[in-house]
């Protein structure tokens, strides 16, 4: 499907703007990367040929230790099943990967759960960024809570869209009665506030929710409480679109409702709604470590910036490689979304690009 001239247009100046464009190339590199996450940075190996047979543990089930000759029926640790093959040299080998450590795997420094410092020089043994105040390796969390934030950010986003745009452009086209009580009820929604119900609301949560599903309901609190701003940018473009001559014009052809709204005022609108979409994902990051910063947040033990964070203010004199390690994967996160944002606000600036004369 060929795109319109106009898109064209917007997408080459978004390209034009190589701080913003090649910020763009690498966000969604490191997106793409985290998808296949498991292959790259994890505790089970990625095959495993032992005696004749063949496994591939990554995204199979958990294989315990009787499956290779250990006295033990909880899951294999491949790290050492790939140092005894390595020891016995009888031709099985153990391939794991270049971060041969989970995010939620406690290993242990000097006989004890503790901070363990960065290893650069120990290759797949050694934790690049050290490990937190559990013995859980550093760069593995980062890397899963990097995954988990960016997605979680992105759902936030499109649901918080779907409701503002939808409830904005009603409001701007219907108007009269009906754009004066949703005014009301989103100015008596909008002063509710949000910590304080994330507060009450997490701690009356049954323990027994899985994971998951605290995640869920995470997200739709927050979309709950977020989604009224977006409501008047597009009810103000609506009453704007709904006074062009091209819509009575359509009026006056019997086009109804819906085709005028999304045919003809939403595609004209569509530009100002893009310039806050990175936006919006950096708030909805820096809003998700701030809830976990507080412990109010993704439930434990889901890898999390914000609770990095925590634990590095808490250790900051023992252990100052976790908030260094936290803060910068935070920054470096913000600083790409930022550049994209900036580069897609000038691009698709509706006071340059507009689809009428």
């Amino acid at each position: 499907m060929a795109l319109n001239p106009l898109t064209v247009r917007k997408l080459r100046r978004f390209r034009s703007i190589k701080r913003g464009f090649w910020s763009f190339v690498l966000l969604l590199a490191l997106v793409f990367v985290s998808l296949i996450g498991e292959l790259l940075v994890n505790q089970r190996a990625l095959i495993v040929r032992y005696q004749g047979h063949w496994y591939f543990p990554t995204y199979g089930a958990n294989l315990p230790g009787t499956t290779f000759g250990y006295d033990y029926s909880y899951e294999t640790n491949y790290r050492d099943l790939r140092a005894r093959c390595r020891a016995e040299n009888r031709g099985d080998w153990v391939l794991m990967p270049p971060v041969a450590y989970g995010p939620n795997e406690n290993t242990p420094y000097e006989g004890v759960f503790k901070p363990a410092p960065p290893s650069w020089l120990d290759g797949p043994a050694g934790h690049w960024l050290g490990t937190d105040t559990t013995g859980r390796d550093i760069f593995a969390r980062l890397f899963y809570g990097f995954r988990i934030a960016i997605f979680f950010s992105l759902a936030f986003m499109a649901l918080t869209y779907l409701i503002g745009i939808g409830i904005g452009c009603l409001m701007g086209y219907y108007g009269g009665v009906f754009d004066l009580i949703v005014q009301r009820l989103i100015e008596i929604w909008s002063n509710i506030p949000f910590l304080y119900m994330v507060i009450i609301l997490f701690s009356v949560v049954p323990s027994t929710f899985s994971i998951p599903a605290r995640i869920g309901l995470l997200l739709a609190v927050m979309v709950l409480f977020s989604w009224t701003s977006m409501t008047y940018y597009m009810r103000t473009a609506t009453y704007r679109e709904k006074a062009r001559d091209y819509t009575a014009a359509a009026v006056v052809l019997g086009a109804g409702s819906g085709r005028i709204i999304f045919s003809h005022i939403l595609p004209n609108t569509i530009s100002t709604v893009v310039t806050f979409m990175p936006f919006t994902v950096a708030s909805a990051i820096t809003a998700i470590t701030a809830l976990d910063f507080l412990g109010f947040g993704l439930p434990p033990p889901t890898p999390s910036m914000g609770e990095l964070l925590k634990q590095g203010t808490q250790t900051l004199t023992t252990a100052p490689w976790i908030v260094a390690s936290a803060f910068s994967a935070l920054v470096i996160i913000l600083i790409l979304i930022t550049f994209i944002g900036e580069a897609v606000r000038e691009a698709f600036d509706p006071k340059k690009f507009t689809t009428y004369q």
